[in-house]
């Protein structure tokens, strides 16, 4: 009988976070990649997420990056996939993860680590897609009161210029799915790093909602987030500048859309970046799966 082949360690990584609901959507999102690929999936974080009490998570520790990775390696695992929770290629992912790979590498020269593509690949527009399912699910008799809306596609800010670009591009997709039903779509940040060095990253959303005509009327903040978290939760940074620009500009009303990660066609995206890294298939099973027909 032909050898069953060992499959790779799939772990799916975000940045990290020290809020529990985080890291709990984290798991969940886990847990339907695997359903959807037919095989295992581990949630891991860059960093910080392993500082938040076993007790907050259900008993179960959050697992970062580096000691996940080494701590299989040394139970005899070699071959890992990282699906990374990223929109575009941070530092993390291009600089950190081959730094830290290099040296992992030195005690284990057989480990075989590869990192999928982020989730805004070039060429793909299902990101924009689903924030256009969003944003259209804001658009209520009730919130536009006779009035168009704009629309603020709002990101954490990055130092990196070509994250900020993968910001822009999906502005601009979701600018013309979105079509004549708003009013205007604009890019902008949650925040920025000071000097003119970052400017690439403007305008900020504190900015932009006390600017005419962003400070009246509806504007929807389209939330370019996956996890809840101290930014992006329910009383979050975006929260609090929303609240704050319509304590200033009363004709104001402003309403977020979910986040991302809640939006069930991520997964299909998640895993086919693993598949194009894999060199996979999509498995008859976890087509079944998808579809409901398995139990």
């Amino acid at each position: 009988m032909p050898r069953k082949p060992v499959l790779p360690c799939v772990l799916l990584m975000d940045n990290g976070s020290l809020r529990p609901a985080a890291i709990r959507k984290l798991r969940g999102l886990a847990a339907a990649l695997g359903r959807s690929l037919g095989s295992k999936v581990e949630p891991v974080s860059l960093l910080h997420s392993s500082a938040v009490p076993a007790s907050k998570l259900g008993g179960r520790k959050a697992e970062i990056l580096e000691p996940a990775v080494l701590r299989r390696a040394q139970a005899g695992v070699r071959d890992f996939v990282i699906v990374p929770l990223f929109f575009g290629r941070s530092r993390a992912l291009t600089e950190y993860i081959p730094e830290r790979l290099a040296l992992w590498q030195k005690t284990h020269p057989d480990l075989r680590v590869r990192l999928a593509a982020p989730l805004a690949a070039a060429g793909d527009d299902r990101l924009a897609r689903l924030l256009e399912e969003q944003v259209r699910a804001t658009l209520t008799p009730a919130f536009l009161r006779g009035e168009k809306a704009r629309v603020a596609l709002v990101d954490h800010g990055s130092p990196v210029k070509a994250v900020t670009q993968v910001r822009n591009r999906l502005a601009g997709q979701l600018r013309r799915r979105l079509g004549r039903s708003v009013a205007r779509v604009a890019a902008g940040s949650m925040e920025r790093r000071p000097g003119s060095a970052y400017a690439f990253t403007e305008p900020l959303l504190e900015n932009l909602l006390a600017t005419p005509p962003w400070n009246a009327g509806p504007v929807i903040v389209a939330q370019l987030f996956l996890l809840p978290g101290r930014h992006a939760g329910p009383a979050g940074d975006l929260a609090a500048i929303c609240r704050r620009a319509r304590e200033k500009n009363p004709r104001l009303r402003t309403v977020r859309t979910k986040l991302l990660g809640d939006h069930p066609g991520l997964i299909e995206i998640l895993a086919d970046r693993f598949y194009a890294l894999a060199g996979r298939r999509r498995s008859p099973i976890a087509k079944l799966a998808r579809r409901g027909l398995l139990d």
